[in-house]
Order: C-alpha cells, then structure tokens, then sequence
C-alpha cells in the first residue's frame, strides 16, 4: 500500500495571552501530519512547546526522518506495530511520533469503517466533561474570562504570589468547579497549606504542583495532602506511571509528551490497574488534535480537552463542546479535516 505523508505548518492566534508559571504564549506553531490512501486520509498534530524542545524545524525534520517507512509499509499493518518500528527511530521526539501515530489510527480506523475510540470503548456513555482553562492574568481579567464562558468545570493556571486570594476571588463569580495547576511552582508545605483552604473553595484537585523531579515532596503530598494530587509534568511516557502511583493519586496523559495515542492505552491500562484516577490533557493544539485526543474519553476520570476553544481562529473541523459536554463529529476515525 502506497500512502502519501504531507507535513503541514500553521500559527495560530490565541484569543487571549495565555500564561502559566512559566511563559506566555500569544500565537501556538503547530505541525499537522496527514496521512493518505488515496481514498482516505488521517489527521495527527503536534505543538511547539519551549518546556519540551519542540520546535517546527524539529518536528518537520523527524517526519521526514521516518516518511519512507510510512509510505511503504504493509497494507492493513495495525498501529500498535508501526508505532513500535517508529518509537526507536523518534525516541528523541515523542511529538513528532504522536502526530504519527495519532494520524495513522485516524486512517486506520476509517479504513476499517468505525469511529476511532470503538477500538477500545462500545459506546459512548458517562464521558467525562473538559474543562475549560484560565490562564494566569489580573484577578479582573480572570473574573471576566469566566463570565465571558459559562462552563461547569475551570481549570486555572496558578504559579503567583496570590494563588489562594486568586481562587476566592474568582469564586465570587462562579460556583462551577475549580481545578488548579501550578505548574510545578510550588513547595511542598505551601501545597498543604494551599490545599487546606482550596478544598473549602469547592477545587477537584491539584495538579503538578511541585517540580518534575521532587519525588520525596510528592510522596509526602500523597500521603497528607486533603486534596488530590495529579501528575502531569512528572509523567510524561509510559515508564513513568509506575513510579507515579507511589507519589500521586492520579495521572494526566498528554499525547505529544508520551508519544501517541497508542502508549497512552497502555498507560491508561497501568494506571487503571493501581487504582490511580486518569486524566488526559491537549496542549493548545486545533481540533485536529483535540479530536485525537477526545477518542480516549471513554476511558477517562476526567479530561482536559479545550485546546481549540482558546483560539482565534481554528484549522479544522471535528469534535466540539457543548458547555463541556464532548459533541463527536458524525465519522469514522477521530472525525477531524483540515479546513
């Protein structure tokens, strides 16, 4: 089976400036992979991303690293095996390899006839909603986002010097749920202290809030902390999860850090298996990406899918929300096409 590989580049505008503890972002690069039969065609994306070394001329020069392996492999080979001959090859570049994987599934699937998340979920009941996240701004501006969008769960981004005030103030504007992320700013006696009054705020949980490699912080959190404590910078691949059940209550999955959908069921599956909660994340990507990702919701404690929201303009057709609620497109595969 021949199939053609096509490396798309896009910039797109943010509606608002988007901060966390560490940079701001105001437009999001982003490569699209499309992979075609001729009859069918496949949709992955990856983001430029400073934290991980992602840039465009990284992700453009993996593809192409691996694109003649793509267009000549065997007809109907399953993904899982492709991603296993590529995953040596990309070890360096886990989101050029999702933006592989996750357009090669989105074939696979059409060419078999069904919706993408039917490889692992009959239907489509008790999804979980996204969140919708806020940025780190002036209390003001925070306030008004939230008034701007009605939405049942929030996640905000905190990393300053007035986090708690930040959360009872924005409390005055909306009884929704609140999940917080301070993207590894945090200490560990601040993350108790925080999470004392936090809980009392109505938040869900807590996500990263020490730095990547403070396992000895995160046990103690595990184990005294009065909210629950998710992962996402300390677990980035599949090796990780094990060493997370010991530190955290739960995990969130981001396909461009492990490398596609294909690792995250199985890192799903680990987790699931030591009683951990599963989360899985998008990281400012189009509905491309976003459409890729919510095929695993089915599977999910909670997700965080609102990538596509948070932007100008939009790339592509798919997936969309309903005030949280996940609206799959009517398709096989992920349902997403560039515009």
């Amino acid at each position: 089976m021949q199939l053609q590989v096509t490396i798309h580049h896009f910039e797109l505008p943010l509606k608002n400036p988007f901060t966390i503890s560490r940079y701001t972002v105001t437009v999001q690069k982003t490569v699209v992979v499309s992979i075609s039969d001729g009859e069918y065609t496949g949709y992955g994306e990856a983001t430029v991303n400073p934290y991980y070394n992602s840039t465009i001329e990284s992700l453009k020069t993996s593809i192409e690293s691996v694109k003649i392996i793509l267009e000549t492999i065997p007809e109907n080979t399953h993904p899982t095996k492709l991603w296993e001959q590529l995953e040596s090859k990309l070890r360096d570049n886990y989101f050029a390899l999702c933006a592989i994987d996750c357009a090669y599934w989105d074939l696979y699937a059409q060419q078999q006839q069904k919706p993408l998340r039917r490889f692992w979920s009959e239907h489509d009941l008790q999804l979980p909603k996204t969140n919708y996240t806020i940025g780190i701004d002036s209390i003001e501006i925070m306030q008004s986002k939230i008034q701007q969008t009605p939405w049942p769960i929030y996640k905000i981004k905190l990393g300053t010097k007035n986090d708690v005030e930040i959360i009872r103030k924005l409390r005055e504007v909306t009884d929704s749920v609140f999940r917080v992320d301070a993207n590894c700013a945090w200490t560990t006696e601040e993350t108790l202290k925080n999470a004392e009054t936090l809980k009392q705020l109505n938040v869900e949980f807590i996500e990263q809030p020490l730095k990547a490699d403070d396992w000895k912080g995160m046990e103690i959190l595990k184990k005294e902390s009065v909210l629950p404590i998710i992962a996402d910078e300390s677990c980035q691949k599949l090796a990780d999860v094990s060493k997370c059940a010991e530190a955290f209550h739960g995990i969130n999955i981001k396909l461009m850090k492990c490398g596609g959908i294909t690792p995250a069921l199985q890192m799903i599956q680990i987790a699931k298996a030591k009683k951990m909660k599963v989360m899985a994340g998008c990281m400012t990507e189009s509905t491309i990406g976003i459409s890729n990702l919510t095929q695993l919701a089915p599977l999910l404690d909670y997700i965080d899918a609102d990538g596509a929201l948070l932007l100008q303009n939009d790339i592509a057709t798919g997936v969309t929300f309903k005030k949280g609620e996940i609206i799959y497109a009517n398709e096989n595969g992920a349902g997403a096409f560039l515009i």
